[in-house]
């Protein structure tokens, strides 16, 4: 069984909406990440005819088809791109099509379907949603004149806690046995369906989806096989994180840096949050200056090997690599963003930095990135306390 993302390149809605940014990761990310983690797939694939989003997809493990341009038309189904994949693939008995605008899918549910299939002898199952909305026939000038209940009798209308509601296709996923999908067919056979949970059924099609899908995700989706743990520890370098990475020399010689007055206020909000904030850096940054910025941190710089100066503060102060945040800019930053539990890059951050990070801010250095992220470490610390709350 295969696990098969379709991501062509020419979206219409949201150019290039399969890899553009929700919550700080690729869109295509999300799904990829849940499909892997599942652990029923022999193989997760993405299909696709643009080089970026080849790129974002190896980078989360999943291998590439490159699709041809004859399935890649505008006027292209999903069944053709799924047709043409295995035309090239005689060893997938099975496809599990995943749509890559679906962030909140959980490899739960993919395990699932796994077993359904596999154990209950389904040739294909989709993935549904219940709904309790009523629905009502439309209004069309000169054919019918009045609407008309489809799902209620108004005179006994029902309470939503009375009725069951309507099952609705979400398209998060279709999965389905080779023989069926060469009738041309993604749905038939011995055929059942999936019913997902509201929260984690989120389909983004255009702009407007967008934030509010990135809220969902960033309360509901999946963020990985290791469990989240509770911040206590931000370290933050200064140059291209803290301050924009700029120096100006004034007449007689004194180096100004900027910052944002936002990222202040974040490092204010962390630290009455109970989460430290220590600032690190590779140049010789003046003591007077971070005074300035009147951040009350714990800083040091002139540092050539900053895993060595992190994970001494980590050791200094009791704590797992889980529960320190690192907010990072360049190369000699990797290290520490690939350790960190919650790690961050600024939109302008180097591209080593970028892959390594599990969170690509929208704000560039010394624009806002500090304040953002902290912001998201806020959304993350919450779900954690939730998620403690149901145990």
């Amino acid at each position: 069984m295969a696990a098969l993302v379709l991501a062509r390149g020419g979206s219409k809605g949201i150019p290039l909406k399969n890899i553009k940014l929700l919550a700080g990761v690729p869109l295509i990310g999300w799904v990829l990440r849940a499909a892997l983690d599942a652990g029923v797939f022999q193989s997760v694939w993405v299909s696709t005819d643009h080089d970026e989003i080849e790129k974002v997809a190896k980078h989360f493990g999943a291998q590439v088809h490159r699709r041809s341009s004859e399935v890649s038309k505008d006027s292209s189904t999903s069944l053709d791109a799924i047709v043409e994949f295995l035309q090239y693939h005689d060893e997938v008995d099975i496809v599990g099509n995943i749509q890559a605008t679906s962030p909140c899918l959980h490899p739960t549910d993919l395990i699932g379907v796994a077993k359904m299939i596999h154990e209950e002898g389904f040739d294909s199952v989709f993935s549904v949603v219940r709904r309790h909305q009523f629905r009502w026939s439309e209004i069309k000038k000169g054919v019918c004149d009045v609407t008309v209940p489809q799902n209620l009798n108004p005179a006994k209308r029902p309470r939503r806690q009375d009725w069951d509601g309507e099952l609705y296709e979400n398209g998060s996923f279709y999965f389905a046995k080779r023989p069926l999908i060469e009738r041309g067919l993604l749905q038939g056979g011995k055929m059942a369906y999936y019913e997902m949970r509201a929260e984690h059924s989120v389909d983004i099609d255009v702009d407007i989806d967008w934030p509010i899908a990135e809220q969902r995700v960033l309360r509901y989706g999946y963020f990985g096989k290791d469990a989240l743990k509770e911040v206590k520890l931000l370290v933050c370098t200064i140059d291209g994180c803290l301050t924009t990475g700029h120096i100006y020399v004034s007449e007689d010689a004194k180096e100004i840096v900027s910052y944002d007055v936002r990222d202040g206020v974040g490092i204010s909000l962390l630290q009455k949050r109970g989460v430290e904030v220590r600032l690190i850096s590779e140049r010789d940054c003046s003591s007077r200056m971070l005074s300035a910025m009147k951040l009350g941190c714990i800083k040091e710089v002139n540092v050539t090997d900053k895993l060595h100066v992190v994970e001494k503060w980590r050791k200094e102060k009791g704590l797992c690599w889980k529960e320190v945040a690192y907010l990072g800019n360049e190369e000699t930053d990797v290290e520490c963003l690939k350790k960190a539990g919650m790690s961050a890059v600024p939109a302008d951050a180097c591209p080593a930095a970028q892959k390594a990070a599990s969170y690509i801010c929208k704000c560039n250095g010394g624009r806002g990135a500090v304040r953002e992220f902290a912001e998201h470490i806020f959304l993350l610390m919450e779900k954690v306390n939730s998620a403690g709350k149901k145990l």
